[in-house]
Formats: C-alpha cells, structure tokens, sequence
C-alpha cells in the first residue's frame, strides 16, 4: 500500500501576526512505478494506487497515454465524474466547512446522499439535497465568512494543457500557475458554484470537462476536479512509459508557502487559538488531498 502523504503546517504568532510561517508536503513518488511499463499496465496501477478522485485520476492517466501514442480518445465516463465531483465538493460544504466555522455539520444527511450516489436517480437526490440542506447551510457559512463576493470561474475555464506541454518538452520556463483563491469566501463560493454546475450537468448529461494535447510521444492531459485542475504528462517511447508526471492541486498550493501566507498575512489575532483557527481556515481554502498536522507555537 503507497501511502498519500503528509502536510506539515509550521508558523508562530507572533505580535498579533503569523509568522515563520513554512509547509512541508510529502509525496510518494508513485508516477516512478510506472517507468518502463506499457500503457495498460499503467492504467491497472493508477486504478489501484489513487484512491481520492479515483475517476479522475484514471480519466487524467488515460487521455495522457492516447495523446501521446496518437490513439482515438478512449470513452469517458461523464456521470461518474461529475458524481465524483460532487462528492468531494460536497464533503468539504457539509463536513468541514461548517465546523471550521464554528458551525455544526450536516453528516446524516451527506451519507444519505452518499449511500444513494450509484443509483439511477442522482440527479434528483442531489438536486434535493441541495434545496433542503445546502442552501441553508451555505447561507449560515457565508454568515461567518467576511469579505466581498467575486465573479468565480468555472474549473474547466483553467483547462490549459498546451503550456504544460511545453513545460515537460523544455520548451518553457517554470511550472504553469494554477488558480487559487484568494480568500476563504472565495473559496467557499467556488464550491457551491462547481456544486450547483455539477448537479446541472447531471441533469443534462453533459461532457465532463477534459482536455489533452500531445506531441512526439509527449502526452499531457488535464481533468477538472473539486479541488482545481489535475493534471498528468507522461512520455512513450517503444510503446512502455519513459516518464510521468502528476502534478495535483495539492502539489502548486503547497510547493511553498506563498499561498498561505496571501490568505494569513493581512490578519491581526489577538490569540494562539485564534491564530490555529486561521490556519486552519486557511488550510481549508486551499484543500490539500492529504493528511495534514500544524505546528504552531507562540513567539
């Protein structure tokens, strides 16, 4: 078993503000097992080793491998996707967010939903949670989150895999940005938009949003997913993986810690514990797929 990972968190409050502030992400270094395989065999073991937005996952490792071998692009499973987006979009409103907000969950009903997420009738379930639950919810988060709403771009919007192509064949300087948000409303009103774009789609059967392109044997392809755009990039020579490469949301929010210190700087906190609640807060926004833990000490 591959483990996720880990986030370690560390700052110190220091005059009211956070400082000293450093992440540290660990990732197991899966894409390695898949060198000198042949593509289906890298498609079995993207299946087993990627457990969180499993359908995403495989649908980003499959358009990957077409587009670099020149293939028709392989069917796509549009429902369960936009299920599986709704899945963790939702875990986040009705699990997380709230507590973090000083606010109590909504758990039976998102395991309910959860429990009847594989049958014929998702559509109308989620559309009813989403009136019965969610908007109320939201209105009593959005109550505890301050600041000005914002136009929110839909995921797919940020579906750019050319420049990351060009990125893996040399041919660009630096890793391409991903969107973040730039505070904690922002974020949870992302949410409740994909929320709300994802039961439509549902309903309309639309296409999930994919986009691949590829060149000499380069391949690289990007999948909307809850938490922002994921992207894989792989290289085929002589039909078996040459190299691959995964890059997460997770992986361009906490490559360092700029992102978190754009939502934490401009804060003054009178204590420690309100200091671990915006870090926490913070964390949240950003959503990291992994476990993470804070080190948090008083300067």
């Amino acid at each position: 078993m591959v483990s996720a990972g880990l986030l370690t968190v560390r700052a110190a409050l220091s005059g009211g503000k956070i400082s000293d502030l450093s992440v540290d992400l660990l990732r197991p270094l899966v894409s390695q097992l898949f060198l000198g395989q042949a593509p289906d065999a890298v498609l079995q073991k993207v299946s087993l080793l990627y457990t969180l937005c499993a359908q995403a996952q495989r649908t980003a490792a499959q358009a990957a491998l077409d587009c670099a071998v020149g293939a028709v692009s392989s069917p796509v499973s549009d429902a369960a996707l936009w299920v599986e987006n709704l899945h963790e979009n939702l875990w986040r409103l009705m699990l997380d967010w709230p507590p973090a907000l000083g606010l109590p969950s909504a758990s039976q009903a998102f395991v309910a939903w959860r429990a009847g997420r594989n049958r014929g009738n998702i559509a109308a379930q989620t559309d009813a949670l989403l009136a019965d639950v969610v908007q109320e919810l939201s209105m009593q988060c959005l109550q505890q989150l301050p600041g000005t709403d914002a136009p929110v771009v839909p995921c797919a919007a940020n579906l750019q895999p050319a420049p990351w192509l060009a990125f893996c064949l040399g041919a660009a300087q630096g890793q391409p940005q991903l969107a973040i948000s730039a505070s904690p409303r922002a974020a949870y009103l992302a949410r409740l938009a994909q929320v709300a774009d994802a039961a439509q789609a549902l309903r309309a059967q639309r296409p999930y949003p994919v986009a691949c392109v590829g060149s000499g044997g380069w391949g690289v392809a990007q999948v909307a997913t809850a938490r922002g755009v994921l992207t894989h990039a792989t290289q085929i020579e002589a039909g078996r993986v040459k190299s691959y490469r995964v890059w997460a949301p997770t992986d361009a929010h906490f490559s360092d810690a700029r992102a978190l210190d754009a939502l934490l700087s401009q804060q003054t906190l009178a204590s420690i514990e309100d200091a671990r609640r915006a870090l926490d807060l913070a964390i949240l926004t950003l959503d990291p797929c992994v476990p993470f833990k804070v080190e948090l000490h008083d300067a």
